[in-house]
């Protein structure tokens, strides 16, 4: 009789879980900014040498564009200051090219205008102006005599920077203000003195300001009407009206002006706005920023070129330090990483310091010009941005290049 022995039935087995992926190894950013700086620290001379092209290209256009900014906001004062709604009428050319005069009624017709609110003039006299009966009768020295009324320095915004301006008790008198120019021309520092105009001894009673909307009477020499009329026989025939009208009616009185003064020939007539000539100023001083920004553009783009350089020698003098790393783990991405960011940092260094760098020579600008400082913060944030942007291009290819070094070929060079 045989025996049967029982088998015991199979254990129940589990299906063999799938294999874990192998955990991606990470770079932490104290890590990061560690290596990234490795190369900084063990170098600071080249690191602060390549840093210096990008600051001094950053500084460059800083200085530029905040120079610009501050001289513009200084215009701007200015002009609020002095006021845009100042017209300047003249004589012009007739068409056979000779020199019409303003008729001697013509700032009475002026001053008959709608929407003018004040109106004066100057008149040009013949005469020539010396510091002595004993000069040189050929050193005029650019100096011209005219003829103003009371209210001129009103209507231009002028200022007496010494003495006074003419009244009804000098014009009557052979007194005479002098212009800016014409003082420091003739060495007149102080009303009192003595000089020689149209074969007369007058007294300088004052001396002006420069005057920025009237800038012909820097270089003039300006007595009054009566004594104008008693010693030159001065026929009353202005040579310059200056009128001022609200902002809203400076287009308007523009137009009706040449046709008032002299309604069978207007074209003789020329109206100007001085704040024009400013604001024209301006836009060349532009013009010219434009051009410094371009020549700071390419310092920036040299300066770029040098971190590319010398990150390109970094990875070279570096291949054993890449090749231990990669040897103990380190992978492509965290060697691309190391050497981008070091170019980051380098980029940034000079970033930073040429912002410093413009920023102090736009105050010390303004501050030498007695201008406002004025520098836009986008083009501080724009200069750095505009420094790290380069830096990452600049070190891309070496910091590929250190990547794809193979670790056999690092140890072994």
């Amino acid at each position: 009789m045989s025996t049967v022995t029982a088998v015991p039935p199979p254990e129940a087995t589990s299906p063999p879980s799938p294999a874990r992926p192998p955990e991606r190894s990470r770079l932490l950013v104290r890590d990061v900014l560690r290596l990234g700086t490795s190369g900084l620290r063990s170098r600071p001379t080249r690191a602060v040498l390549s840093a210096l092209g990008i600051a001094i290209g950053i500084a460059a256009m800083i200085a530029v564009v905040g120079i610009s900014s501050s001289s513009q906001a200084r215009l701007n004062a200015q002009l609020e200051q002095l006021g845009t709604n100042l017209l300047t009428v003249q004589a012009g050319e007739s068409l056979m090219g000779q020199e019409p005069e303003l008729p001697p009624d013509a700032l009475g017709k002026v001053r008959r205008v709608e929407g003018i609110a004040t109106a004066t003039s100057t008149a040009t006299l013949q005469e020539s102006v010396y510091r002595s009966s004993l000069s040189d009768p050929d050193a005029t020295g650019g100096i011209t005599t005219l003829v103003a009324d009371q209210n001129l320095l009103g209507v231009v915004s002028g200022q007496v920077g010494s003495g006074v301006w003419l009244n009804s008790a000098t014009e009557t008198f052979p007194a005479v203000v002098l212009g800016s120019v014409a003082a420091e021309r003739l060495g007149v520092v102080a009303p009192g003195t003595q000089i020689w105009l149209g074969g007369t001894g007058f007294t300088v009673v004052g001396i002006l300001d420069p005057v920025p909307l009237a800038p012909e009477l820097d270089a003039a020499a300006l007595i009054g009407t009566e004594i104008a009329i008693d010693l030159f026989d001065f026929t009353g025939s202005p040579t310059t009206i200056y009128e001022r009208s609200a902002d809203e009616a400076v287009e308007t009185v523009r137009d009706l002006l040449p046709p008032t003064i002299a309604p069978e020939a207007p074209h003789e007539v020329t109206v100007s706005r001085p704040s024009d000539a400013l604001a024209a100023r301006t836009a060349a001083n532009d013009a010219f920023t434009g051009l410094l920004l371009g020549l700071g553009s390419i310092a920036l783009l040299v300066g770029g070129i040098g971190v590319a350089n010398t990150m390109i020698i970094s990875v070279l003098e570096r291949r054993r330090e890449i090749g231990l790393r990669r040897s103990l783990g380190a992978t492509r991405r965290h060697i691309l990483v190391q050497f981008l960011t070091e170019a980051l940092l380098l980029s940034a260094l000079g970033g930073v310091f040429g912002s410093a760098l413009g920023t102090a020579a736009t105050g010390i600008m303004a501050g030498i010009n007695g201008w406002p400082f004025a520098l836009p913060p986008v083009a501080v944030v724009v200069a750095v941005t505009a420094t790290l942007l380069i830096g990452a291009i600049a070190g891309l290819y070496p910091a590929v290049r250190a990547a794809r070094t193979p670790p056999t070929a690092a140890l072994s060079s």
